[in-house]
């Protein structure tokens, strides 16, 4: 039990406003929708904590064998950089770990866009609809303000002669920079037709 909740007199629930009501004023179905919550959040808590560790724990071991084979090699690998893909030895299982970096734009995406936007106004005309419209979208924000890097990065794959399309593009990529990375370890089972499924520990998509 918390502190805040040994603060709490006997007889009385704090609601979400902070004020203290007494039991007795407190409706069924609240206690009951109350106790349901709170039970299955504390339990909730309690896993996360569990595949926390879980997390943890497998990319300590992996990067333990990973470092243990290499020695083979006379070769010292340190930290958990690099994408590693291990099997069982029958190959039913398969466990990957990959590295992602994580990234972020500086203000010279702002220059690239003014470059794509006159650009557009440019090809009016005469340009492609469907392109425009790929291109503004790449540059839509989320609540944040923060704009999907796959969309900016992905521009970059649209091949027009325009010197001043080169230049968004250059922009676009004197902007990037890495401001850390993501590890993330996947565990997967073959099934009888030789397809490997990952096996999920988010409860919303087991």
């Amino acid at each position: 039990m918390s502190t805040e909740e040994n603060n709490i007199p006997e007889g009385f629930r704090k609601n979400a406003k902070g004020h203290l009501i007494p039991l007795d004023q407190i409706s069924e179905r609240d206690l009951l929708c109350d106790q349901l919550v709170t039970e299955l959040t504390e339990q909730a808590k309690k896993l996360s904590g569990t595949v926390l560790q879980f997390r943890n724990s497998s990319l300590d071991e992996t990067q333990a064998f990973v470092q243990l084979s290499g020695e083979k090699y006379n070769a010292k690998i340190g930290g958990r950089k690099g994408n590693v893909t291990l099997f069982s030895f029958d190959g039913r299982y398969k466990m990957t770990r990959k590295v992602a970096d994580c990234l972020q734009f500086d203000e010279r995406l702002q220059a690239a866009k003014a470059l794509i936007d006159e650009c557009l106004n440019e090809w009016s005309k005469d340009g492609n609809p469907n392109i425009r419209t790929v291109i503004q979208s790449a540059f839509e924000t989320d609540a944040k303000g923060n704009v999907a890097t796959h969309k900016i990065l992905e521009l970059r794959s649209i091949k027009i002669k325009d010197e001043k399309w080169e230049s968004a593009m250059d922009a676009i990529s004197d902007a990037i920079n890495v401001v850390g990375n993501k590890v993330y370890i996947c565990f997967y089972e073959r099934d009888q037709y030789g397809k490997y499924h990952q096996i999920t520990i988010d409860p919303n998509k087991v």
